[in-house]
């Protein structure tokens, strides 16, 4: 950042930490009775999208929408897919303990921007993937920073 403050992406660790936080946390999916039903099937290199999806959100290379579409195609991805509750607190439980296991920084104040943004995303993810999805080219690139979140829009 401008003012020498690290973003959310450096303190995590860059890329080389996400890649290691996917990788890891989709082991663990893909053994999961509740989550596999969503994932089977799932491409190779699903791990390093969600990766490069998190570098841009928390301030690292714009590597998502430069070569996958951004928003919109994050969105797209989820249309139809029905993901319950369930299967969302699975996910983020999953997420927040594949993050412990790869040693992300476990300060209070990278953990609660951490946690808001993947909370905030599973919710979006169930909103994207039920009967009355907004239109997928409305949101822009969701950007965190640390005290910064988007803002609510109903």
């Amino acid at each position: 950042m401008a003012d020498g403050t690290p973003t959310i992406y450096d303190w995590a660790g860059g890329s080389a930490a996400l890649n290691k936080l996917t990788e890891v946390f989709y082991g663990h999916v893909l053994a999961d009775p509740i989550l596999v039903p969503l994932f089977a099937g799932m491409a190779d290199d699903h791990p390093r999208h969600v990766a490069m999806w998190l570098a841009e959100v928390f301030g690292g290379p714009a590597g998502y929408s430069e070569t996958r579409g951004g928003h919109p195609h994050m969105a797209r991805m989820h249309l139809g897919r029905r993901i319950t509750e369930q299967q969302r607190r699975r996910w983020v439980e999953l997420l927040m303990d594949s993050a412990d296991e790869v040693g992300l920084p476990d300060d209070p104040e990278f953990r609660a921007v951490f946690s808001y943004y993947i909370e905030w995303g599973t919710r979006m993810a169930l909103v994207y993937s039920g009967d009355n999805p907004p239109p997928i080219d409305a949101a822009e690139m969701p950007r965190w920073t640390w005290n910064q979140t988007p803002p609510y829009q109903p």
